[in-house]
């Protein structure tokens, strides 16, 4: 009889990770290598030599597609490359985003375009392409979108980012509801502050980093490897009767 530890492994299985080259998406798609999945990524760079290196090293192949998502009609061509280069498709993580940052006031409609097309309307079409290739092959699928805990509160002058993030939450909840009788989980994890691209500007601020620092009970940054044992745990058949759901991985940041 399997093990509970054998309930976290991806033997066999074939992950698409957007955003795979840097930060949470490196993270992510070189801890689900080395649980054992076949990992397919995309961002806008051409490649992921760091990536594609390590997810090597786990023993598992790696096949890269450059798509920059603010093209929302290249999603459904992600899931589709993956499905060529692998066979199949099991996983999806939607990592990828972008973040913009100015007074509400001053927002100006190109800034919110921007930002809402690469991080919920790709996303949205990824879901849907995802699901498309788990209902054709049967047997169900993981769906992992990256949240933030934007998600659950305003933030200061990212009104896009904030809208996006909402209804990213959103929208985890109602692909739930209408495909967990094909046997296809999906969830979300919402990241805090964490040392990536996106926070760097925050980082570089002497006070705003003390701010910041001062409200996480954890008292530090988050870091990369701290969201991909979220998204493994919820990519894994350890994760079967967790639907619709978003985890914070914050430092403690929503429980204060």
């Amino acid at each position: 009889m399997a093990g509970i530890l054998d309930r976290f492994t991806l033997n066999g299985k074939v992950a698409v990770v957007t955003g795979a080259d840097k930060g949470l998406g490196r993270a992510i798609a070189i801890a689900l290598a080395q649980a054992g999945a076949d990992i397919f990524g995309s961002s806008r760079s051409p490649d992921a030599p760091v990536t594609a290196k390590a997810v090597a090293a786990a023993g598992r192949r790696y096949a890269h597609i450059a798509a920059d998502l603010s093209d929302t009609s290249r999603a459904a061509g992600i899931v589709d490359a993956a499905a060529a280069a692998f066979g199949r498709v099991d996983i999806l993580v939607n990592n990828a985003g972008t973040i913009l940052r100015n007074d509400a006031v001053d927002f100006t409609e190109a800034d919110w375009d921007t930002v809402m097309d690469v991080n919920l309307k790709s996303a949205f079409f990824l879901c849907q392409a995802a699901a498309k290739r788990f209902m054709a092959q049967g047997g169900g699928g993981k769906i992992v979108n990256i949240a933030s805990l934007l998600s659950f509160q305003g933030g200061i002058r990212i009104p896009s980012y904030t809208a996006a993030k909402s209804g990213l939450r959103g929208l985890t909840m109602l692909l739930s509801n209408e495909w967990a009788k094909f046997g296809i989980n999906v969830n979300a994890v919402a990241p805090g502050y964490m040392v990536t691209d996106n926070t760097e500007a925050l980082r570089a601020d002497p006070g705003r980093s003390a701010e910041i620092l001062g409200r996480i009970p954890a008292g530090r940054w988050g870091k990369p490897e701290d969201v991909a044992g979220a998204v493994l745990f919820l990519a894994s058949p350890a994760a079967e009767y967790v639907n619709g759901f978003t985890v914070a991985v914050d430092g403690g940041w929503l429980g204060r």
